[in-house]
């Protein structure tokens, strides 16, 4: 996968993080203009996830994560196994807060067998503690 930041995708999603903290509202304007005008798997997937991360319910979170999934999963290239772990663990986790666990804890398991694809460093921890919790939590309610 190439991140090339010539990429006008790429280009409105990094624009659209450095507004996050600032103003969510032209930050959520900016994923979905980089929404509209992907083509590609990549640039679909990418944008899915960044305008998953700004909606307002847990079901639309879902709709969108599941998208952003579904397009990565279609990337036919080695290197998109770096960021399976961290879409299972999103979709996972709507699931989780809607209360189907049973599906939540398909996705965790789905998220965990990409372990090996995490990088060794801060960010492959947290999403491998991300899906390790998720499963912990799911196992203390019963199921």
């Amino acid at each position: 996968m190439d991140f090339n930041a010539d990429n006008q995708v790429i280009k409105l999603c990094a624009e659209g993080m450095e507004l996050e903290g600032v103003d969510k509202m032209r930050a959520g304007e900016k994923f979905h203009e980089a929404w509209k005008l992907s083509r590609t798997h990549f640039e679909k997937f990418t944008a899915a996830h960044y305008v998953a991360r700004h909606q307002s319910s847990v079901s639309d979170k879902l709709q969108w994560d599941k998208v952003a999934l579904e397009y990565a999963l279609a990337i036919e290239d080695a290197s998109v196994k770096r960021v399976l772990p961290s879409l299972y663990l999103n979709v996972a986790k709507c699931f989780e807060d809607l209360e189907d666990y049973e599906t939540a804890r398909a996705y965790y398991n789905s998220g965990a067998s990409y372990f090996d694809n995490l990088p060794d460093d801060g960010y492959g921890a947290m999403i491998k503690r991300g899906i390790q919790s998720g499963l912990q939590r799911i196992t203390k309610t019963g199921l």
